[in-house]
This record gives C-alpha cells, sequence and structure tokens, in this order.
C-alpha cells in the first residue's frame, strides 16, 4: 500500500494557568469570525447567482412585454432560482419538479467563488455558511409561497423542508470547494480527521477512484449531447423559427436552455449505460429502442436521439464505454498501490469503494435530473434513478474489477518466475 498521509502534530497539554480564560475567549473569537465570513460570503454568493437569474427574467418578459411589471420577472426569477435547488414550483396546470441542474450549478459556482475570496477556511465557516444559505432558501420559499398563519406554514411545510434540504446542498457543496480549494493554487486539499480514523485507506482509495469513474462517465455523457446537439441543430432551428422570439427573446431563451444542458448530459450518461431516459410518459429513448411522443416546444429537445440512434449494434458500445471508465478508476487505483504489498482483500476494497459511489453518486444526480414539468403525460420526466445506478455500479465494477486483477495477476506471475 502507499503511504499514509503524514501525521498530524500532537495536541498541546491543557494548561491552567492564568492565560487560560484569555486563550479561550481568543479562540471563541476566532470561531465568531470564522463563521461571520462564511455567513457574509454565502450572502454574496446568494445575491450574486439571484441577480444573473433575475436579469435573465427582466430582459426577457420586458421583451416579450414592455408593459409587463418588474415585480412579475422578479417573481418569476425567484421561483427558478428555488427551482434550481429542488423548489417546485406551481404552475397552474401541474407542479413542475424537473430541476435545471445548471441554475444550481451557478449558485454553486457563486458560493464557491465569494467563499473562496472571502471566506476563512475554517469548519466554523462551513458550517455559517451552510446554515445561512439554507436560512434564505427557506425565507424565499417562504416569501414566495405566502406564509401567513398556522395553516399556511402547515401546507407550505413539504416545499420549505425541500427548500432547506436543497439549499444545505448546493450551498454546502459551495462552501466546501471554496474551502478546499486553496486561494494559491487550483488542487483540491482534503483534509484527513474523522474520514482518516474510521475508513481504511484502501476504501478510501477505492471513493476515490469511483469519483475518477462518475467523472469520466459525465465526460462520455458530455460528449454524447454535443454531438446530440449538432446532429439536431436542423430541428432545433425549426423550433426556434416557429416560436419566432425576436433577437431579445432568443438570446434569453438560448441562455435559460444552458439551465437545461445539465439534465440532457446526465440523461445521455443513462443513454450509455444502456438504461435510457424518458421525457413523458410511454416514450424511451435507449439504446435498445426508442417510442417517441409529442413535446414541449423547446429548441434543446431537437437534440434528443430518433429512431437512427437505436438498435441492435447501438446496444454494444454505450455499456462498453461505462467499462471502460471503471478500468481508467481500476488503473487510477492500482498507480496508488504498493504492488509487493497489495492482498486480494485490499482490492476487494478499492473494488467496494469504486461500485458504491458510482452507484450512489449516479442514482443521486439521475433522482436531480429527473422530475416532472407539469400534469399529464409530462409528469414523468428523465432516467430510472435506482435502474441505472445499479447497472452503472455493475458496469463500472466489472472494468475496475478486470483491471485491479489483472494487474495483480501479472505481479504474482512475477513473483512466481522469480
Amino acid at each position: 500500500m502507499s503511504a499514509p498521509p503524514g501525521t498530524r502534530p500532537a495536541r498541546t497539554a491543557r494548561t491552567v494557568d492564568g492565560d487560560g480564560p484569555a486563550r479561550r475567549l481568543g479562540r471563541g473569537s476566532e470561531r465568531f469570525a470564522a463563521a461571520t465570513s462564511g455567513a457574509w460570503a454565502t450572502v454574496q454568493g446568494v445575491v450574486l447567482s439571484g441577480a444573473v437569474v433575475v436579469l435573465l427574467a427582466v430582459v426577457g418578459v420586458l421583451g416579450a412585454s414592455p408593459d409587463s411589471a418588474w415585480t412579475g420577472a422578479v417573481g418569476v426569477a425567484t421561483g427558478l432560482w428555488l427551482l434550481g435547488h429542488g423548489v417546485p414550483v406551481d404552475a397552474g396546470s401541474g407542479v413542475i419538479t424537473l430541476v435545471p441542474l445548471g441554475i444550481g450549478a451557478l449558485a454553486v459556482f457563486t458560493t464557491y467563488v465569494s467563499v473562496k475570496r472571502s471566506a476563512l477556511p475554517t469548519l466554523a465557516a462551513w458550517v455559517a455558511a451552510t446554515v445561512t444559505y439554507a436560512a434564505a432558501t427557506v425565507a424565499l420559499a417562504a416569501a414566495t409561497a405566502g406564509v401567513a398563519g398556522g395553516d399556511g406554514l402547515a401546507a407550505a411545510a413539504p416545499r420549505l423542508a425541500l427548500a432547506a434540504l436543497g439549499g444545505a446542498v448546493v450551498g454546502g457543496a459551495g462552501t466546501a470547494l471554496g474551502i478546499l480549494v486553496p486561494p494559491d493554487r487550483p488542487e483540491v486539499v482534503v483534509p484527513g480527521g474523522f474520514l482518516d480514523r474510521v475508513v481504511p485507506d484502501v476504501a478510501r482509495l477505492g471513493l476515490q477512484a469511483g469519483t475518477v469513474a462518475v467523472l469520466a462517465l459525465t465526460g462520455v455523457g458530455a460528449a454524447l449531447t454535443l454531438v446530440w446537439v449538432v446532429a439536431g441543430r436542423a430541428t432545433s432551428e425549426d423550433v426556434v423559427a416557429g416560436l419566432d422570439p425576436g433577437w431579445i427573446g432568443g438570446v434569453v431563451f438560448a441562455v435559460a436552455q444552458l439551465a437545461l444542458l445539465p439534465n440532457l448530459v446526465l440523461w445521455a450518461t443513462s443513454w450509455v449505460a444502456g438504461t435510457g431516459f424518458a421525457v413523458g410518459q410511454g416514450t424511451l429513448y435507449a439504446p435498445g429502442g426508442t417510442e417517441t411522443g409529442p413535446l414541449p416546444a423547446v429548441p434543446l429537445l431537437g437534440a434528443l436521439p430518433g429512431p437512427d440512434w437505436s438498435g441492435p449494434t447501438a446496444t454494444v458500445p454505450g455499456p462498453l464505454a461505462v467499462v471502460a471508465c471503471g478500468a481508467l478508476a481500476g488503473w487510477f487505483a492500482w498507480r496508488r498501490l504498493d504492488p509487493d504489498r497489495v492482498r486480494w482483500a485490499d482490492l476487494a476494497q478499492v473494488l467496494a469503494g469504486v461500485v458504491a459511489l458510482a452507484g450512489v453518486v449516479t442514482g443521486l444526480l439521475q433522482w436531480w435530473a429527473g422530475g416532472a414539468v407539469g400534469a399529464g403525460r409530462l409528469a414523468q420526466v428523465g432516467a430510472d434513478p435506482l435502474l441505472t445506478a445499479a447497472v452503472v455500479a455493475v458496469e463500472v465494477g466489472v472494468g475496475a474489477a478486470v483491471v485491479l486483477a489483472a494487474a495483480h495477476a501479472q505481479v504474482g506471475a512475477r513473483w512466481r518466475r522469480e
């Protein structure tokens, strides 16, 4: 095995001298300063991401109808911003639960930038920032839901709970990135601590390798999405021509569709894995077959793969690509193992970490990327999270197992020759 992380500095002995109270006061004031810096950085991140969404909404509404009220545009923007954090929006004809991941990614990025620039890199700052972000999300959700009195609060409780969860996830992720990435270099610094003591080092290596597999699969999905967009540009252009949004509306429309582009990338990963995805009840976009139906007039949906993309020849390359992502994860892990000391039990722990992380993360991402876009047939959009997670975990595990087993067997054969 590779050498463990460096030893931690020993704790200083506690003393009972006259400086004790002053030191405790200093530590308390330092924690308060760190927490304040995290909270303030989070507020900046919320304002920045919200301002971008509000600006696009105002331009779009005023471009379509100059007499529209600014407050209406701000209300629409607030709903979209909350939807990007997983808070459903009541569209009158139905509830929209499909999360535009681009808005969530924008919020993570603005929080990351603000925290990296303004917050102190401490646990107190991360906790304060996460709590502040969640509180801001809940406050906006309560304001838009018109919570007043006990009955209104009880009816809005599920919405507020989702707002708290989404705000904690988005704010916590952006803050963690900002704290773990030092301002003077781009790489992520992973701190030791509780995880080092509880999870064996080979299992942690497996989790890291699983992250490599997920990132590689996402890259494959992004490349496939680009191919779909290029292949379906004629259909998308026809949709735009039929809508005739004008140049202002066209710019806003194009930028707004970027919010759904990460969703399409994740759906593409489910297509690569072989499970496929749906855009409406009764539809299926998968390598084994395509069943289409009426689609909303959204130009981005012109990139969806048609029947020409399905067939017997399309069912093999996709899963093989996922297996290749697992092989890459296995190679990543093997390069960080000591071949002369590694055992089959160590490889089993690494493989368990790869499979667990790839399956869990894939399931969560597919769950977050799917949802409803109203009532009726569009109440089902996205991939099956559990099925996709299970298939990806198996395919990634096969690739990682082949590489790890082959490498270890090669080392064993070398020993026998010697």
